[in-house]
């Protein structure tokens, strides 16, 4: 019989609607189950696309023994960590908190008031890998609960508890906050392949684009250096797939060869970024279609026919982890015959030995294009081309292997940064089906995932939407809607963007001690209300509210906003001086807060020629410190007005377009070609 996840919509929580495990969500009747029958809680955090939650599942949830102890002795909790990230945290805290490290299955047990006594990550049903069984932990945690030790316990619980309390560290920020995150990201480094520490390696992609503002404010080529060999190494190793594109979730190798193999959509949206400054940084056409093949994937296999974007594909299919991925020799001739068969295998790596579990392949670049069309005696352009012929026709074959699941969950805060991808992709590239993409998705969140006082909700899926927005939601869609601004430049875009900060500050803002807080104000109360400080696998959405606010007042005008960004420095500044490179998109803030940056005020017609040779030259210069902001006539440029009254006297001219470029609250007289604008920014740069 389903237990009670069962009508839940979270495809998380219905891969386990029919364990016999009583499973139920996180909400009010747990809760006072819990309660009323005076029973620990066990807490089961994961996510629908996330390997190890399925081993543990097989092993410890399917099974009937383990169901028995976990349904007489506990109320069992299922959370979804993408739908509940707020649940997440704060028990993520507290498990690397308890045993130094975390990841998920996240696996917590509670006493009924929701304090935490005992946490750990993935448990085998018997002991085994140096880790406790899982029977065991659940006997002699009954045990213990049924004995006098239970005072114990709970005391603990109230110490774990207070022990991860948020308290305020505001420090200073400045100059030698940037040179010591560099520093300490050089000694990190790894100089044979890429990418910061050891094994498994993640790509934080946000650490590239500080790294990219600090080589355009000092002309480092160091710091370039380490981006160009992270970014080229990964596209080149097996966490690319290079038979799809995209990018896996992290290497389990130094080498960048074997991913974990779900992909995640908010990894190809910061990847896709990240490829995209590195082109306007290097003028290197590789990053471009890079981020092209990325967003290739994005709009092929991850988007609802309504606009929105799904959240992820699991690593596993076929019985295992990656099957869906990976060839033989004889898998690839059979799909292109012998010869061009031999030229994609060699190229891509794919041997009798393998490089993967018994004996397959992980498609990897072996070496440069160049040298395989030296070794085959033939152009680079031919070679290239049947390369690429090969790739399309294995893509089609892969397409009739059983896929991976598809979580086609719409989450709002990931959709905001794919919606930034996306837009950014249309400013540097100018491919306009990119601003389609993310106007649609934009208007899809805005239309769907709000409620009837226009505040952001957390997921749609199958026409449902449930929970109230967090921080993130709210940070990383106004990211992506600034973004979308700076594309098309649609005055509505600034316009929405600005309404959603006035609601962070109200619903998140935390007037004492500056910063936001994660949860909304009236939302559930969990047992601290924290704030998302350091970056992760995303970057936290207090730098990315930073970084929003910084750019919007050079947009606007609004000194407020600016203060708010100072504010938000100011509240983590102790935090982030013990190990700045990991708060990598804050540091991105400060470096903007530092620069003098530059207004670009574009007064004239969108659809004027000598407006369009303005947004061209704008389109391919990495300038992270400037911001740019049309002004038309007519309603739309009244609107413009409105949101940005420094820009009011600079009306459109009769014909054609000026230029108005404006730094440290002035600006120069306006410029009425392309030429003399280039110029201008190359005189002041």
């Amino acid at each position: 019989m389903p237990n009670h996840l069962a009508g839940q919509k979270s495809p998380y929580l219905l891969q386990h609607a029919d364990n016999p495990v009583d499973w139920y969500p996180w909400g009010p009747e747990a809760l006072a189950k819990a309660e009323r029958e005076d029973k620990p809680i066990f807490l089961s955090v994961g996510y629908a696309t996330c390997h190890w939650c399925h081993v543990m599942a097989h092993e410890c949830f399917e099974d009937a023994e383990v169901a028995g102890l976990l349904n007489e002795h506990f109320v069992a909790i299922k959370v979804d960590r993408e739908e509940r990230p707020d649940i997440d945290d704060v028990y993520m805290t507290v498990c690397q908190a308890l045993t130094g490290q975390g990841g998920w299955p996240l696996s917590v047990f509670l006493t009924p008031e929701r304090r935490p006594f005992f946490a750990g990550t993935y448990f085998p049903k018997h002991p085994a890998m140096g880790r406790p069984g899982f029977l065991q932990v659940l006997s002699e945690l009954a045990r213990r609960w049924q004995s006098p030790e239970r005072a114990r316990m709970i005391q603990a619980a109230e110490e774990i508890t207070r022990a991860i309390t948020p308290r305020p560290q505001p420090g200073r920020l400045d100059e030698p906050t940037l040179r010591a995150a560099v520093s300490q990201l050089a000694q990190s480094f790894d100089q044979r392949y890429g990418g910061f520490g050891e094994a498994p390696k993640f790509p934080t992609p946000h650490q590239y684009y500080f790294l990219l503002r600090r080589y355009h404010h000092t002309g480092e080529a160091g710091l370039l250096a380490m981006v160009e060999k992270s970014l080229g190494a990964m596209r080149d190793g097996g966490i690319f797939d290079q038979v799809g594109y995209g990018f896996h979730r992290y290497s389990v190798d130094p080498k960048w060869l074997v991913p974990h193999f779900e992909k995640m959509l908010y990894d190809q949206a910061l990847l896709t970024m990240a490829y995209l400054e590195a082109f306007q940084a290097t003028g290197k056409a590789r990053y471009a279609r890079t981020a092209g093949q990325v967003l290739e994937y994005v709009l092929r296999d991850m988007r609802d026919p309504a606009g929105g974007f799904y959240s992820a594909e699991d690593a596993d299919s076929q019985g295992g982890e990656g099957r869906f991925y990976v060839w033989t020799p004889a898998q690839v001739a059979e799909v292109l015959g012998p010869a061009p068969a031999k030229l994609f295998n060699e190229f891509y790596g794919i041997t009798g030995a393998g490089n993967f579990e018994h004996g397959l392949s992980i498609p990897h670049r072996t070496g440069s294009l160049e040298d395989l069309a030296r070794r085959q005696g033939r152009a680079q352009d031919e070679v290239a081309a049947e390369l690429e012929q090969s790739r399309v026709r294995l893509l089609a074959a892969r397409e009739r292997r059983p896929r991976p699941l598809k979580d086609d969950k719409v989450l709002t805060a990931w959709n905001g940064l794919m919606i930034a991808a996306l837009a950014m992709a249309h400013r540097v590239l100018g491919d306009p089906a990119y601003l389609e993409a993310a106007g649609r998705a934009a208007g899809f969140v805005l239309g769907r995932l709000t409620d009837d006082q226009g505040r952001l909700m957390r997921r749609w899926r199958e026409g449902r939407v449930q929970g109230e927005g967090f921080l993130e939601d709210y940070a990383f869609m106004i990211w992506g809607l600034v973004e979308l601004h700076q594309a098309g430049q649609d005055p509505a875009h600034l316009q929405s963007a600005l309404e959603l900060t006035e609601m962070v500050s109200e619903l998140f803002g935390d007037p004492a001690a500056g910063g936001f807080f994660f949860t909304p104000v009236h939302g559930e109360s969990l047992i601290i209300r924290a704030k998302d400080a350091h970056d992760g696998a995303l970057p936290s959405s207090n730098s990315a509210m930073a970084y929003n606010l910084l750019r919007l007042a050079r947009l606007t005008g609004r000194a407020e906003l600016e203060e708010a960004a100072g504010r938000v420095l100011e509240a983590q500044g102790a935090l982030v001086q013990r190990h700045p490179p990991g708060f990598a998109l804050l540091l991105c803030a400060l470096q903007l807060a530092l620069a003098p940056g530059r207004e670009i005020v574009l007064a004239g017609e969108g659809t004027d020629p000598v407006m369009a040779e303005m947004l061209a030259a704008l389109r391919g210069r990495y300038a992270p410190d400037e911001v740019v902001l049309l002004r038309p006539g007519g309603r739309e440029g009244e609107l413009v007005g409105r949101l940005a009254p420094f820009s009011v006297a600079m009306d459109p001219p009769a014909q054609g377009a000026l230029a108005y470029v404006c730094q440290g609250h002035a600006c120069r007289r306006p410029v009425d070609s392309a030429a003399a604008l280039a110029e201008l920014l190359e005189a002041g740069s």
